[in-house]
C-alpha cells in the first residue's frame, strides 16, 4: 500500500512539474521531493498522528530537501519546493467544505474549513520553520568562518 501511495505521489509532484515549467532535468527530483513528503506524511497518519502536526512536520522536510538539492543543482530551491508540496495540500477538504455551504450544512462545512486552513497554514509554516532554520545555520557558519 505505501508503495502505491509512493508512486502516485511521485507522479503527481512530477507532474506537476511539468504544469509549472520546471526544467526537464529536474522533473524526476521534483517527483522525489513530493514522494518522500508524501511518504512521510501518510506514515505519520497511518501511525495516528493528526493530520496537521504530519503536515508540519512533511513539508518542512520538503523544504529542507529542497534547500539541500537546490545548492547541489544550482536551480532555485522554489522549483523543487513547490513541486513537492502538491500532495500535502488539502484540494479535497477545500471541496468538501465548499460543497457543505452550498447544500446548507453549514457547520460540517466551517469544521472542514478550519481543517483545510490549518493544514494550510502547516504547509506554510513548515516552510517558513526551514527557510528561517537554514539562515540561522547560514548566520553561524558565517560567524564562526569569521572568528576562526
Amino acid at each position: 500500500m505505501l508503495i502505491e501511495h509512493a508512486i502516485a505521489s511521485f507522479f503527481a509532484s512530477a507532474a506537476f512539474g511539468i504544469i509549472f515549467q520546471a526544467p526537464r532535468n529536474t522533473l524526476i527530483k521534483c517527483g522525489l521531493v513530493g514522494m518522500i513528503g508524501w511518504v512521510i506524511y501518510i506514515s505519520l497518519v497511518w501511525e495516528e498522528v493528526d493530520s496537521v502536526p504530519a503536515t508540519l512536520f512533511a513539508s518542512f522536510v520538503i523544504a529542507m530537501v529542497s534547500q539541500m538539492l537546490a545548492r547541489i543543482y544550482k536551480t532555485p530551491m522554489i522549483i523543487f519546493s513547490v513541486a513537492g508540496i502538491i500532495p500535502l495540500v488539502p484540494g479535497s477538504l477545500a471541496y468538501d467544505a465548499m460543497r457543505s455551504f452550498v447544500q446548507n450544512d453549514y457547520s460540517v462545512a466551517i469544521s472542514i474549513a478550519a481543517k483545510a486552513f490549518m493544514i494550510s497554514g502547516a504547509i506554510a509554516f513548515g516552510l517558513v520553520f526551514s527557510e528561517v532554520l537554514n539562515q540561522i545555520i547560514k548566520k553561524m557558519r558565517k560567524t564562526k568562518a569569521q572568528v576562526g
